[in-house]
């Protein structure tokens, strides 16, 4: 059975840094792509960064881009998401998910990924 954990979430003032860890178990993911997505109260889930399978090409969502690093290690079965310069609007519900399909490049969208963790809660205070 597939499973995502997150972990790493808090609170944290604003300006301050917090790293998501993201470990799969069931199957490894080292040759699919994977992602990070955040749903604030009332609002939609959104892409924040994703990561292909292999060398790890990366992207970020507009709102993050500069502040947030993703990366993997494939011999952890993890991926990782650095949080740098947070700010109150990056309150959120942070989710990790992976696509089943192997040597899967960047994905952007929900319903390219087939696995999801159950979250984990990150605040930031102003």
């Amino acid at each position: 059975q597939v499973q995502l954990v997150e972990s790493g979430g808090g609170l944290v003032q604003a300006g301050g840094s917090l790293r998501l860890s993201c470990a799969a178990s069931g199957r490894t993911f080292s040759n699919n792509a994977m992602g990070w997505f955040r749903q604030a109260p009332g609002k939609e889930r959104e892409f924040v960064a994703g990561i292909s399978w292999g060398v790890g090409n990366t992207n970020y969502a507009d709102s993050v881009k500069g502040r947030f690093t993703i990366s993997r290690d494939n011999a952890k079965n993890t991926v990782y998401l650095q949080m740098n310069s947070l700010k109150p609007e990056d309150t959120a519900v942070y989710y990790c998910a992976a696509s089943k399909d192997y040597y899967s490049d960047l994905r952007f969208g929900q319903h390219e990924y087939d696995y999801w963790g159950q979250g984990t809660q990150v605040t930031v205070s102003s």
